[in-house]
């Protein structure tokens, strides 16, 4: 965790996808989350500024790279997963195996889907471009809508299910992202 001496500086950004918080440290970017409607006093920053500006670069299609100093706070296991999620280009996919294999883990795709599912960065650090071994949706914390949504946003095509098209942005946009408690 982060030294209480430490300033942290935070803004908001109103994307297609609901309302999103991001955090910074003097070094970079420590958090990126759909926030609901929870807001706080904003406390701005040069990285949070550019933050703002390439998340509206990203939604509007004009943005396929962000450039933004990033600080994520977590082990070791998940700063290095985190780091081959980065390596993700616009617009594909991987599956946790690929994952594993790139941390030297070939056997450790579930501890790749942990690390995953506590990426403080979303979307800057593209965890939903993981998905499934056979292709399919699988979990993710801003809720699997928002998944299906960015992927799409992204040209990459999901395999079809029932489940996929019943799928609808509405009922989550205004919801907390999952599994952020371990965040500060």
């Amino acid at each position: 965790m982060k030294d209480q001496q430490t300033p942290m500086y935070n803004d908001y950004f109103d994307s297609p996808l609901g309302l999103m918080e991001f955090k910074a440290s003097d070094k970079g970017l420590t958090q990126v989350i759909f926030c609901g409607s929870d807001k706080k006093a904003i406390q701005r920053n040069d990285i949070t500024e550019q933050c703002k500006k390439e998340l509206a670069e990203y939604f509007s299609g004009c943005r396929k790279v962000f450039d933004l100093p990033l600080d994520p706070q977590g082990t070791d296991f998940q700063k290095a997963v985190w780091q081959c999620l980065s390596k993700i280009p616009f617009g594909e996919s991987v599956t946790y195996l690929h994952i594993a294999k790139m941390v030297n883990k070939p056997k450790g795709s579930q501890a790749v889907g942990g690390a995953n599912g506590r990426n403080p960065i979303s979307i800057i650090v593209p965890c939903h471009r993981v998905i499934g071994a056979n292709g399919s949706l699988t979990g993710y914390a801003g809720g699997i809508e928002r998944k299906l949504w960015l992927l799409n946003h992204e040209g990459i095509a999901i395999k079809a299910t029932k489940e996929n098209e019943q799928l609808n942005i509405n009922n989550i946009i205004h919801s907390r992202q999952e599994k952020t408690e371990f965040l500060s």
